[in-house]
């Protein structure tokens, strides 16, 4: 299972704007060339996007359904890339002070993914969700300027 996190230094609600955006699909998600609306309205639960993502030199399509929404604090995907099989990615979104802690969880469910699945595949997908996580904070800290109050300062301990 490959587990990833990242604080971003926006409030939850400016990271599920993005999340939210059916158009930023493909800005935020590696090896994803191209998406569109397929089913619903995004990110209600049922509804897809179809999308594109280039692999060896080839283009194979798959849909991507929304299976839990909870805005502005969780997102539930899950991913059909055909002949790769299926893979639940979680979107956890937790303040952190004035920040966003955003952690994602990502697994195969069924297919040659899951049949396949090792640590060697689960060190590929950490390196695939270090680049998504940092493609989504930039775009969310591109879309909404910076809070000009700084972080939240540490409250003081009582002494004994």
């Amino acid at each position: 299972m490959a587990v990833r996190h990242r604080l971003i230094a926006r409030p939850p609600a400016a990271v599920w704007d993005v999340l939210g955006d059916a158009s930023r699909y493909a800005d935020w998600v590696v090896g994803t060339r191209a998406s569109e609306p397929a089913e619903g309205t995004w990110p209600e639960v049922g509804s897809a996007l179809s999308y594109t993502v280039r692999l060896a030199g080839r283009d194979l399509h798959g849909r991507t359904w929304v299976r839990r929404c909870e805005p502005p604090r969780a997102l539930e995907l899950e991913a059909d890339s055909g002949p790769l099989g299926t893979a639940r990615i979680a979107l956890d979104i937790r303040p952190w002070g004035a920040e966003t802690l955003v952690i994602m969880d990502e697994h195969p469910l069924r297919g040659l993914g899951g049949r396949l699945h090792n640590a060697v595949l689960d060190a590929a997908q950490q390196l695939r969700h270090r680049g998504m996580l940092k493609r989504l904070a930039r775009l969310v800290e591109e879309r909404e300027p910076a809070a000009t109050s700084g972080p939240v300062p540490h409250a003081p301990r009582a002494r004994p």
